[in-house]
């Protein structure tokens, strides 16, 4: 059974790449197997070998079998000790220079972690591999694709919402009432209201305001004719007579309704003039009178007080809590959709604006470069203190289990090629006797 791997390409041609991994149980299998062969190859040499030899005198061409099968017994348990001396002692006799992998663990992963961080983590090499690949066009054209963009914020939409769940609300309550502490209820309020309203009377915005308010009190006055039914005849003497009474309510609305038509009609109206002078003063008093500043500044004073300041905090967070969450979890909530098209935008932008994207590659080029510089030592470091902690014999049999199959085949090449060198000096040695 095999073990495959499906990851994320965002910089590839492909959005996905798949490997296929073998377990390690089939890898014992096939270490096992390949022992076996090899094993019995030289099994088989050795019983060619003393077939050969006792039988070579009576028949003489065996001898150059004989010389062949000894040749290859001797390549075979040469290339089996060298093979074995590489993760334990042969036969478990303490031979010097053997079980290299479990006594030299730690040398071979400390010139491990110093041949990666030479050959590996240099500037140059990092450096030019980023330069080469244009990350930049190819995260581009993988975050346009609409499908890798909702996958990115269906990600992203997850780890925010773990986030949430991380932050503990009395802790964000006291964050929120700080900043509105410090940055609301410190200052003094009375002069930047004043420096503000200053700018709007200097800039006439007032008279909008005026002018709404003048519109929503004509409107109110001709929706409520019964308003001044009787506010005027009610203050009158009892002795007057009813018919006095209604026209004196009657002319007083219309004297209102006509006054605030007057004042909505004309700019110049004193009033309006009036209300313009007050809001001056009082921009000017709020600003330089002590008076007017110490009395806003009691306001305020009493507001920091108030208990609703931290219930505000814990009002305010919840809501945004609940939103944010509610947001995030659903997919096709207004937030995702504009984080997705985002998404989308920034993959286009990188794709086709040659400035921003060659702006993107020096961004990543630079900062990869300052990485590697200021902690290739330590990046390095992790493969030689984690070589460190592994168990020796646990280190020997996953080396074992990655390679050994593959140098089974050492014994096996040692056995052939041991064969055809017996054969070879035999033949030469023979030879050169039968012409001496």
């Amino acid at each position: 059974m095999t073990t495959t791997l499906e990851t994320p390409d965002p910089v590839g041609d492909t959005a996905r790449a798949t490997r296929t991994v073998p377990t390690d149980a089939e890898r014992q299998a096939a270490l096992r197997s390949m022992k076996r062969l090899a094993t019995g190859l030289l099994i088989a040499s050795a019983v060619v070998f003393a077939v050969a030899f006792a039988l070579q005198d009576e028949v003489p061409w065996l001898a150059y079998v004989r010389a062949a099968a000894e040749g290859a017994m001797v390549g075979a348990i040469a290339d089996w000790f060298a093979v074995t001396a590489l993760f334990r002692h042969p036969l478990g006799l303490p031979i010097p220079h053997t079980a290299i992998i479990p006594t030299r663990k730690n040398e071979i992963g400390a010139t491990l972690g110093a041949f990666v961080e030479d050959e590996f983590l240099s500037d140059e090499v990092v450096v030019g591999k980023l330069r080469s690949i244009g990350i930049s066009r190819r995260l581009g054209g993988w975050l346009a694709e609409p499908a890798n963009a909702e996958r990115l914020t269906s990600e992203a939409s997850v780890a925010a919402r773990g986030v949430l769940e991380l932050l503990g609300d009395d802790d964000v309550e006291d964050v929120i009432e700080r900043l509105a502490r410090k940055h609301l209820f410190e200052p003094e309020w009375a002069p930047s209201v004043g420096r503000v309203g200053a700018r709007l009377v200097a800039a006439d915005q007032q008279r909008a305001a005026v002018d709404a308010l003048l519109v929503k009190a004509e409107e109110w006055l001709d929706a409520h004719p019964e308003a001044f039914g009787s506010m005027v005849s009610d203050r009158l003497p009892r002795w007057m007579p009813g018919f006095v009474d209604r026209l004196v309510d009657d002319r007083a609305a219309r004297e209102v309704r006509g006054f605030v038509h007057a004042v909505r009609d004309d700019p110049r109206h004193p009033l309006r003039e009036a209300i313009d002078r007050y809001l001056a003063d009082l921009a000017d008093a709020l600003q330089h009178d002590p008076e007017t500043i110490a009395r806003v500044e009691g306001i305020k004073n009493d507001l920091l007080e108030s208990p609703r300041v931290r219930e505000f905090a814990g009002e305010a967070w919840t809501a945004v809590k609940a939103a944010l969450d509610d947001s995030l979890a659903d997919p096709e909530s207004e937030l995702r959709a504009s984080l997705s098209s985002a998404i989308v935008d920034v993959g286009t932008r990188l794709v086709a604006d040659e400035t921003l994207a060659a702006k993107v590659d020096t961004w990543v080029t630079d900062a990869a470069a300052y990485v590697v510089r200021t902690y290739r030592h330590e990046i390095a470091g992790v493969i030689t203190e984690t070589v460190e902690r592994w168990d020796p014999a646990e280190t020997t049999r996953k080396l074992e289990l990655q390679v050994g199959r593959d140098l089974q085949f050492i014994r096996i090449n040692g056995t052939v090629v041991g064969a055809l060198a017996g054969l070879a000096i035999f033949s030469v040695a023979t030879a050169l006797h039968a012409l001496v």
